[in-house]
């Protein structure tokens, strides 16, 4: 007995599995909307490299820090424009800071309850220059050159605005082959032709993997010293490569 009550469920369970499956394929589509996602991605070497030099220097004469700098600065500037002279170059973040004495701590909590006015023992000047190149068989050559004065604070690799340009159109190609593959894949699992779908809607959402201008370097704790000024050794790069994306969203619908 017990036997035919299996035997029975058995039957009753692939039953309601049967007309699940004949209510999915004769489930109506005319008509409807799908919203499809799309991806796509181009990837490129970097051909471009922006190069952040600086120069700092600390002195009880804030004249004297500064002068220093300045002169340092336009000795680098020049050795970089020598070096590379088709890169484009900007000075920026120019900064005076004082240096104050470290509070001396009190004697067996004794000590002198007087407040008085802080006064700076040496002052911190320091400026930065940026090196914009596309000329990278020559960067590490260019940057030996002025790291006989400066110092290399940042380094980054990324795209010229020309070859973002050139890629935009590999880039847009690529993310609509997925919007039709994606579509025929739907098409396919609604038991529907692709020749049924209609594109009602594409919207381009551009998301490029652009170089993120990063928050300006922080000073240098350690000025240059006299010894700066020997040969510098070239320093190795690896300008590695950039993947630019993008996403696209279609509305399709069936007939």
């Amino acid at each position: 007995m017990t036997v035919i009550k299996h035997l029975a469920a058995a039957a009753a369970v692939s039953i309601a599995l049967a007309g699940v499956a004949t209510a999915a394929e004769t489930l109506p589509t005319t008509g409807t909307l799908v919203v499809v996602p799309a991806f796509g991605e181009v990837k490129h070497a970097n051909d471009q490299a922006v190069a952040t030099f600086a120069i700092e220097e600390q002195d009880k004469d804030k004249a004297a820090a500064a002068s220093r700098v300045n002169q340092k600065m336009k000795q680098g500037t020049d050795i970089l424009k020598k070096a590379d002279p088709q890169a484009s170059l900007k000075t920026q973040g120019y900064y005076t800071y004082p240096v104050y004495p470290e509070d001396r701590p009190l004697v067996n909590g004794q000590g002198n309850q007087q407040t008085k006015p802080r006064v700076p023992t040496s002052w911190r000047v320091g400026q930065y220059v940026e090196l914009t190149t596309t000329n990278l068989e020559a960067l590490p050559k260019t940057a030996a050159a002025a790291q006989k004065v400066l110092t290399l604070n940042n380094l980054q690799f990324g795209l010229s605005p020309a070859t973002t340009k050139k890629l935009d159109d590999q880039r847009i190609a690529a993310t609509y082959q997925n919007l039709n593959q994606r579509i025929a894949s739907i098409a396919s699992a609604m038991g529907r032709k692709v020749g049924d779908a209609v594109l009602d809607t594409v919207d381009f959402e551009g998301s490029g993997n652009y170089a993120q201008e990063g928050a300006r370097p922080a000073p240098m704790m350690m000025r240059a010293k006299a010894a700066d000024s020997m040969e510098v050794a070239e320093p190795s790069f690896e300008p590695g490569e950039t993947t630019l994306e993008m996403r696209m969203v279609g509305k399709v619908r069936f007939k």
